[in-house]
């Protein structure tokens, strides 16, 4: 299995305390590999695959986008942490929930989360 090289800070920048300039530099870099139509795509196509995997030649069609393109998309958002692979003959890819989670914590104010931990 694919490992993350990025990790999210445990500090959000909305937890009322200054953010390190280390933790708000990875956090930019998970969020980057985000702030893209096609990798925003590629996370749901992913998702929403009836075994919550895929590989690259399942997501070049759907995406309308070569496969080198799909690939360059891929390999950022697994460095980002936000998706694993596993060799099968072909690449394997799927979301890695806890980061996802992990990042909506992070920008979740933390009044808005003690009030989704009541419920």
């Amino acid at each position: 299995m694919g490992t993350a090289k990025t990790a999210t800070p445990a500090i959000s920048p909305l937890a009322g305390e200054p953010i390190k300039r280390a933790d708000a530099e990875r956090l930019a870099g998970v969020l980057k590999a985000f702030a893209d139509p096609a990798r925003l795509r590629l996370l749901s196509l992913i998702q929403s695959s009836p075994e919550g995997e895929a590989s690259v030649s399942d997501l070049t069609a759907p995406l309308g986008l070569s496969q080198p393109t799909v690939s360059h998309h891929l390999r950022i958002l697994t460095e980002a942490g936000l998706l694993e692979r596993e060799k099968r003959g072909v690449w394997a890819y799927r979301l890695v929930p806890s980061a996802i989670s992990a990042i909506a914590e992070l920008l979740t104010p933390p009044r808005k989360r003690a009030t989704k931990k009541a419920r």
